[in-house]
C-alpha cells in the first residue's frame, strides 16, 4: 500500500458498544486526528441519523462532527435517487432516519392505498414483526424491487448479541425469489463513497472494523487495507471460519495509533 492518508472506522463494536466508549477508543481517535490523517466513520447503523450519532459520540468525548460520518441510510438515499427517481418506497426499519433519506419518497405507515415500487430494508427491531414482514413480502410478489441497507445478521449491545435485519432479509429473498441490492457495507459502492468523500485512493486508506466479512474483508476486496479488532461482535469462531484473512488483527481500536506509527517507521 501507499502511505496511509485516511482511516475508515466502523463505530458500533469498534469505538462504542451501546454508545458507550470502549476503553482507549476516545484517546485513540484523538491521536489519529492529531497525526493529520483524514477520518471517516463508516457505519451500517440504521436507527439514528448522522447528526444524532455525531452528537452522542461528541458527548462521549470523541472528536467528531456529522460531516465525518457516512451511514448506510445516506448511501441508500443516494442510490434510490439515482436508480429509482420518484419511486414510491416502503421502508422497513427500526428508528427514525427520515432526515438522512433526503428526497426519497417514503410512504407513511398508514398509507395502505399506494403500491410501493421499492421495498427498503434497514435495521431490525420491534418493527420487524410478522405483519410488517408479510406486507413487504406482498409488495415484492407484486413486483417491487428490494434494496437493503446491509446484511448484518447480528450486532453487539450491552445485553449481548442481538439479531439484525440480515436474518430477516434472507427469508424475504428466499420467499419472494428475488435478491436485494445492498447499499451499505459490504458493498464496494459504500467504500467507494467513503474514499471519494475523503479524496484518497483505496491504497492510501485503512478500514478498521469488528465484522470480519462486512467491514474488513469487504474493504480488502475494494483495495483498502483491512484491520480487524477483537472487540464488539468479534468471535474467534467467525475469525477462524471467515472467507479470507485480515491484513492485520489488533486487540482493540486503542492499539491502532501504534500500528500506524510502526508502518510510518518502516516507510
Amino acid at each position: 500500500m501507499e502511505s496511509v492518508r485516511a482511516v475508515l472506522i466502523d463505530i458500533d463494536g469498534v469505538l462504542t458498544v451501546s454508545w458507550e466508549p470502549l476503553p482507549g477508543a476516545v484517546e485513540g481517535l484523538r491521536k489519529i486526528r492529531e497525526s493529520g490523517l483524514a477520518v471517516a466513520l463508516v457505519t451500517n447503523t440504521t436507527s439514528r441519523t448522522r447528526a444524532s450519532i455525531a452528537g452522542s459520540l461528541a458527548k462521549a468525548g470523541f472528536p467528531v462532527a456529522a460531516e465525518d460520518i457516512l451511514t448506510a441510510p445516506a448511501v441508500t438515499a443516494a442510490y434510490v435517487a439515482e436508480h429509482f427517481p420518484r419511486a414510491r418506497c416502503a421502508l422497513l426499519n427500526s428508528g427514525d432516519i427520515e432526515e438522512d433519506l433526503g428526497e426519497v419518497n417514503v410512504l407513511g405507515a398508514d398509507d395502505t392505498d399506494s403500491v410501493p415500487d421499492v421495498v427498503i430494508v434497514g435495521g431490525a427491531g420491534p418493527e420487524f414483526g410478522y405483519a410488517a414482514l408479510n406486507r413487504a413480502f406482498g409488495h415484492l410478489q407484486r413486483g417491487a424491487r428490494l434494496v437493503a441497507m446491509h446484511r448484518n445478521l447480528y450486532w453487539r449491545t450491552e445485553d449481548g448479541l442481538q439479531l439484525d435485519a440480515g436474518a430477516f432479509l434472507a427469508g424475504l429473498e428466499k420467499a419472494a425469489r428475488t435478491e436485494a441490492v445492498v447499499t451499505g457495507k459490504p458493498s464496494k459502492a459504500f467504500f467507494a463513497s467513503a474514499l471519494a468523500r475523503l479524496g484518497v485512493g483505496a491504497d492510501e486508506a485503512v478500514m478498521v472494523g469488528d465484522d470480519i466479512e462486512s467491514d474488513v474483508l469487504a474493504a480488502q476486496a475494494a483495495g483498502v487495507t483491512g484491520v480487524l479488532v477483537r472487540t464488539g461482535k468479534y468471535l474467534p469462531e467467525t475469525h477462524r471460519d471467515a472467507s479470507g484473512t485480515p491484513d492485520h488483527v489488533i486487540d482493540s481500536f486503542a492499539d491502532l495509533p501504534a500500528l500506524l506509527r510502526s508502518w510510518s517507521a518502516q516507510e
